[in-house]
């Protein structure tokens, strides 16, 4: 953990910019939005995203802030981008505004290779806090992606903060 005194929620909120719904969440979208976003601190990184993380991060793990969901009285909800080797994740985080503490955690969309296969997930996050999630593999080398083996689901945010799959 970096030095120094604890960064403040809010200004950890702040670093997350308020974007117009529904947004899309695709290879592209990290690029557009990290252009105008400025990168998270280690600082912030070390005490608010690290904690949630499942896995170590290194010094070649990226994270940018994509999005902060609009205001609700049970949940703060943020949305980030994180790259590791062969993998990159958006990832919907919920907090307890009052607490700080985790609500809720999933990885809405992004990319993973195993050495196989391709993973990739692409996501719609809708102005009434519905996730449209649609996700296909393939093998490895030639991109071979089979539409018939792809599945879709849809998740809302609940008044909670809760990510429940409709």
């Amino acid at each position: 953990m970096s030095d120094g005194p604890l960064i403040r929620f809010e200004h950890f909120l702040e670093q997350f910019p308020e974007l117009e719904l529904p947004m899309t969440f695709t290879e592209e979208t990290v690029r557009a939005i990290s252009r105008e976003t400025p990168p998270l601190s280690p600082r912030v990184i070390d005490q608010f995203i690290l904690p949630v993380e499942p896995g170590m991060a290194d010094e070649l793990t990226e994270f940018v802030a994509c999005l902060r969901l609009p205001e609700a009285d049970e949940y703060a909800g943020v949305v980030y981008w994180r790259a590791d080797l062969a993998q990159y994740h958006y990832t919907l985080v919920t907090f307890n505004p009052n607490t700080q503490e985790l609500i809720d955690r999933m990885v809405i969309a992004g990319t993973s290779y195993d050495g196989a296969e391709v993973l990739q997930s692409q996501a719609v996050l809708t102005e009434a806090l519905v996730i449209y999630q649609v996700s296909g593999q393939s093998g490895g080398g030639d991109y071979d992606y089979q539409a018939a083996s792809s599945t879709a689901r849809r998740f809302q945010i609940a008044e909670s903060g809760k990510i429940v799959e409709l």
